[in-house]
């Protein structure tokens, strides 16, 4: 168990207020184990069926159900570790293991299968492969990433979960939009999940406190604005951009769709997602942030126990 900075803990509490302790006490939980049914390859009721043979399984989203929880072996004892990795399942690609929240950008996208759809910042390919599967593996999937070792993972996610939509490209992603602008090329969604200092994945890497600080903060919302504003000049008129980080710092969330709304004829549009989700906040260090700002979801660790996110849809106007 590693003590959050007092910096870090002193803006939790201004977020959360009377809620920051119960904040820590999940930080510091056993996460759950989630996956995601590929139904490229299976349906979810086949799925299920096969998964508790060896164990208990939730499905908790009616609308969502290849949303999947694996509570425990089916006796009821524990799971050794790697388990789910190591399952016949899996390595068929028959699903893919996915934190809960990590599920809620796409399911904000809801791509087609007759759009052309890029995901910004791809690797390892959990969003991706969760794109293709709503695309029924039709339409095009352009999936963008900028180093070579992480591109050699998306391809092998590709190829297990059998994803043949996909053109995958190697480049920095607001160099990459700036070609796709030369070649007049646009998309009707795009996926930016951009990197971020990932305050929200303390549930499952509780090390993040030891190696988090105020300047990387500013230097993600330095970049994440150079990502989001680039992508935004190559999406259709009328097309949807969904921006998520897995950070709770203002800077990256809020600050950077401000930031959009600032300078682009854009709106951000109200979500539905099947988790508990908060209002995205109005205020942050004496800056004041627009009314649509509210449109955006923050999920935190405490409401849903998962890791915490944030999502935010963007429609282009003109």
């Amino acid at each position: 168990m590693f003590e959050p900075k007092p910096l870090f803990k002193e803006r939790i509490r201004k977020l959360l207020n009377d809620e920051t302790e119960k904040f820590f006490e999940y930080c510091n939980k056993p996460v759950n184990d989630w996956i995601r049914c590929n139904t490229l390859k299976i349906t979810p009721e086949k799925l299920a069926e096969k998964l508790k043979l060896k164990w208990r399984i939730e499905q908790p989203f009616r609308q969502n159900p290849e949303i999947i929880k694996i509570v425990s072996k089916a006796d009821g004892s524990r799971r050794s570790p790697g388990e789910i990795g190591k399952s016949r399942e899996h390595l068929l690609g028959y699903f893919y293991i996915q934190e809960l929240s990590s599920m809620m950008p796409v399911i904000a996208l809801n791509p087609d299968k007759s759009e052309a759809v890029l995901d910004l910042c791809a690797s390892p390919g959990s969003k991706t492969t969760q794109i293709a599967a709503c695309m029924q593996n039709s339409g095009l999937l352009v999936a963008n990433d900028v180093r070579l070792d992480r591109v050699i993972i998306l391809n092998s996610n590709f190829e297990r979960c059998g994803v043949t939509n996909n053109i995958v490209t190697r480049e920095d992603g607001a160099r990459l939009c700036e070609k796709f602008a030369k070649m007049h090329l646009k998309f009707d969604k795009i996926l930016v999940d951009a990197p971020c200092s990932g305050e929200g994945t303390a549930t499952d890497n509780p090390k993040l406190f030891l190696m988090w600080n105020i300047k990387m903060i500013g230097n993600f919302s330095r970049q994440q604005k150079r990502l989001a504003a680039n992508a935004v000049s190559i999406l259709k008129e009328n097309g949807s951009l969904v921006y998520s980080t897995c950070t709770l710092a203002p800077e990256e969330n809020e600050e950077v769709i401000q930031f959009l709304l600032d300078n682009f004829n854009v709106k951000v549009e109200k979500l539905e997602l099947p988790v508990k989700t908060r209002k995205g906040i109005s205020e942050w260090n004496g800056r004041q942030f627009s009314k649509d700002i509210e449109n955006c979801c923050r999920i935190y660790p405490q409401d849903n126990d998962s890791e915490g996110f944030f999502v935010a849809k963007i429609r282009k106007l003109g």
